[in-house]
Order: structure tokens, then sequence, then C-alpha cells
């Protein structure tokens, strides 16, 4: 029953949050939209910072959680975008909230899990010190963030998001370019 409860308030949530603003959603609009009582969502929740925690921390986990191995640049993109083109409005919303913070912590870190994830892959039978892996992980980590920070800002613009796949093809073969350089 708990699980049932705790799928219909974060369904709501979500909903919601691509209908408007973080700051426009109160724990009434939530429990009306999912047709439970206010009790039952602190019964399960301290407040609406906490149930957003917890929707961010699934989703990445679950983003990690589908992609055990990354094999190209173009993958790092898909798996860290995916949640933010199927809801841009309640990602844009969340960005331009208070809790920017908490996304862009868990958003460093889904980056930092496929760029490693990408690199393990890239870097598999390729003679590249752990120093330099872990290197150019942080750089790979930092670029993908970025880029996708730079298209929040840019209003999530569709061409962006050309723009980002296209990043992604000329990366191709960047490790082997690497490790002839190291």
């Amino acid at each position: 029953m708990a699980n049932f409860t705790e799928k219909a308030i974060k369904e709501s949530f979500v909903k919601l949050l691509n209908d408007k603003p973080l700051t426009k959603i109160t724990v009434k609009d939530i429990v009306e939209d999912c047709g439970i009582n206010r009790n039952s969502f602190y019964y399960h929740y301290r407040d609406i910072p906490d149930l957003l925690e917890n929707i961010v921390s699934e989703i990445t986990a679950a983003a990690i959680e589908k992609y055990p191995s990354v094999n190209s640049l173009g993958e790092c993109l898909s798996a860290s975008m995916s949640f933010v083109l199927e809801n841009r409005r309640a990602v844009f919303h969340i960005y331009n909230s208070v809790s920017r913070d908490m996304f862009e912590k868990a958003l460093m870190k889904l980056c930092g899990y496929v760029v490693g994830r990408y690199l393990d892959t890239a870097f598999e039978k390729k003679n590249v010190s752990d120093r330099d892996k872990a290197l150019f992980a942080r750089c790979l980590k930092c670029e993908l963030f970025g880029l996708i920070i730079d298209w929040l800002n840019e209003g999530m613009k569709d061409d962006a998001i050309k723009d980002l796949e296209r990043i992604a093809q000329l990366g191709r073969g960047l490790s082997d370019l690497i490790s002839e350089e190291v």
C-alpha cells in the first residue's frame, strides 16, 4: 500500500511540476491531485523539498541502473538527458528554483557515472594509467555537465540537442587519439 501511495504522490508532483513552478505547488495541490489526505503525504515525506530530493535521487539511480555500461559519448548524453527531455518543464522549474543545487549535484553524479562507464569501455584494452583515466573522466564529466547546464540556461532549445549530439559524434575515436598521445 505504501508503494502505491508514494507512487501516486510522486506522479502527481511531477505532473504539477510540468504545469507550474515549484514555488507554486503546495502539499494541498499534491494531495488533491492524487486523492489522498495530508497525513498520508506527511507519513511518507517531511515536505515538498524532501519529496523532490527523493524523486531526483530515484531518477538518478534508475538512470545509473539502466546503463551498466556505456559504449559511446552519445550514450553518455542519452543517459544524462533522458529524464530532462521527457519532463522539460518540470526540470526547468526545478532548475529555476531554490532546489537548483540539489538538481545540479544529482546531474553531476549522473554525468560522472556515465563518463566513467564510457571510459571503462573505451580504455578497456588500452595502456592508460589510472591517473590519466581519472583526469580525463573529470574533464569529460565537467564538459557533459556544462553542456547540459548551458542548454538549460539557453532555454532548452531543440537545436541545442542536435549540437550536443554532434559534439558526441565528434568525440568518437577520442579514446584512440588520447591513448596514442599518452
